[in-house]
C-alpha cells in the first residue's frame, strides 16, 4: 500500500505544475475575476446551497481551484492533499486570488489526526478522488470523524459505471465495478487536461468502489443519506471520440443517447447527533 501511495504521489507531484499551467484549470480566470468559480463548483452550486460561514474541508484538494471556489462562496475552507507540489500551486493560486485558505499536506486517511475531530460543518470531495483510495470504508470513517454532529458531506464523483469502461473500447465493461484488494495498475504518459508535455512518472494505482459500497460505508459510520443524484455528464472527456462538450455547463456527455450512461453522481449525507 505504501508503494501505491508513493507511486501516486510522484505522479501527482509531476502533474501539479502542468495542471496549474493548463488553460483547462484557468488560473488566469481566477486571478482576473474575483467572482470566477471552477466549472466543477459551478455545476455543484444548485445542490450545495448556501455555504456562507460554514467551516469546510476539501479533501484531496489538488491545486485548489475548487477550494478557492468554495471560499468565494463564503465558506471558511481548509484544503488537504498528499502532494506537496499540488499544495504549492494551491497556495500560489489562493494568494493571487486573495483567498485565505488553510492548506495541509497529509494522506486523506490521516485527516482526522492532522485536522482534528468534529471540527467541520461541511466535508467536500470533488471529481476524481475516491479511485485513488484502496478502502472506501476507511474513507467514510474519516468523513464521519471530521464532521460535527449535524455536519454534511458533499461529494460529486465519477460514476463507477463509467469507471468500468475502457476509453479505447467502451462497448462493454472491462475494469472492476466492486472494490478489490489489489490496485489496477496504469502506465499513462498523458493526463486529463491540456498540458505542454508528457509525464515521466507515468505509473499510477487505482481502485474501484461500487455505489453500494460507498453508500453502505457512509451509513455504517453514522451518516444519513439526504440526497443522491446520478448525472449523464462528467467534467472531462472520459471517452474520447464518443463524447460531446456542453458549452453551457462545461461538461461532457455521450454523443449518442447520453441517457444510456451514468457518468457521475452526487451524494449528500449528514452526520447524526
Amino acid at each position: 500500500m505504501t508503494d501505491s501511495f508513493a507511486l501516486n504521489k510522484a505522479n501527482w507531484d509531476e502533474r501539479a505544475p502542468l495542471h496549474a499551467a493548463s488553460p483547462d484549470y484557468n488560473f488566469a480566470g481566477f486571478i482576473a475575476d474575483p467572482a470566477y468559480l471552477s466549472h466543477v463548483v459551478r455545476f455543484d452550486r444548485p445542490r450545495l446551497g448556501d455555504v456562507t460561514g460554514l467551516r469546510a474541508v476539501h479533501l484531496q484538494c489538488h491545486i485548489g481551484t475548487d477550494t478557492v471556489s468554495l471560499s468565494r462562496l463564503g465558506a471558511s475552507v481548509t484544503g488537504l492533499d498528499f502532494s506537496a507540489a499540488s499544495l504549492a500551486e494551491a497556495r500560489r493560486l489562493a494568494s493571487a486570488a486573495g483567498a485565505g485558505i488553510d492548506f495541509h499536506e497529509a494522506n486523506v486517511y490521516d485527516a482526522v489526526e492532522v485536522l482534528g475531530a468534529g471540527r467541520f460543518d461541511l466535508v467536500y470531495t470533488g471529481i476524481g478522488a475516491l479511485c485513488w483510495l484502496p478502502s472506501v470504508d476507511r474513507w467514510a470513517s474519516v468523513v464521519a470523524g471530521l464532521l460535527r454532529p449535524g455536519g454534511r458531506l458533499f461529494i460529486r464523483e465519477g460514476h463507477p459505471m463509467l469507471g468500468t469502461l475502457d476509453e479505447n473500447d467502451p462497448a462493454a465493461p472491462h475494469y472492476p465495478y466492486f472494490e478489490h484488494a489489489e490496485p489496477m495498475v496504469f502506465d499513462e504518459p498523458n493526463t486529463y487536461v491540456e498540458v505542454d508535455r508528457e509525464l515521466t512518472h507515468t505509473v499510477n494505482h487505482e481502485w474501484a468502489h461500487s455505489l453500494g459500497e460507498i453508500i453502505t460505508a457512509l451509513l455504517d459510520h453514522g451518516l444519513t443519506l439526504t440526497a443522491f443524484t446520478e448525472h449523464d455528464s462528467v467534467p472531462w472527456n472520459a471517452i474520447p471520440g464518443q463524447m460531446t462538450h456542453d458549452e453551457a455547463t462545461d461538461e461532457w456527455r455521450m454523443k449518442d443517447t447520453p441517457s444510456r450512461l451514468a457518468a457521475s453522481y452526487t451524494i449528500q449525507a449528514v452526520k447524526g447527533a
